[in-house]
């Protein structure tokens, strides 16, 4: 329908959402599909959809999500790959990062400064909004 890096957006009315992709994780982590196979990210982006549903309790389509969404689906889903590519461990927000030395994350942002963002995204999702309508 609409290509994953645009963002939410109107046109007559009408509000279209956005997806997560595969590219996209590997994008934040400098990683391409040899690194890690679709396959491998494509469960992630499902895992981290879980984690956003149970931290909001409510229903999240990562193919079909707003873009604050989308952002912490994606990001979660980075510290996971990289959990998986240093031999590490993640399960819901709780992560660890394993001890093997992995070249191809040399460009891949820290890991407290994913855990950051995910933090400030989820704070925002969980913000009532106040404003006009």
């Amino acid at each position: 329908m609409f290509k994953s890096g645009f963002s939410s957006f109107f046109v007559r009315g009408q509000s279209y959402l956005v997806s997560v992709t595969v590219d996209d994780v590997h994008d934040v982590i400098n990683v391409s599909a040899v690194d890690i196979p679709d396959a491998k990210v494509l469960k992630m982006i499902k895992r981290a959809e879980v984690t956003l549903e149970l931290e909001l309790s409510k229903e999240i389509d990562y193919e079909n999500c707003t873009d604050a969404e989308k952002e912490f689906i994606t990001v979660l889903a980075a510290v996971y790959a990289i959990c998986y590519l240093t031999g590490g461990s993640a399960v819901g927000l709780s992560f660890t990062v394993g001890d093997q030395n992995v070249s191809v994350l040399s460009k891949a942002p820290p890991l407290d400064i994913l855990q950051s963002e995910l933090e400030r995204i989820l704070n925002g999702l969980k913000q009532p909004y106040v404003g006009r309508v």
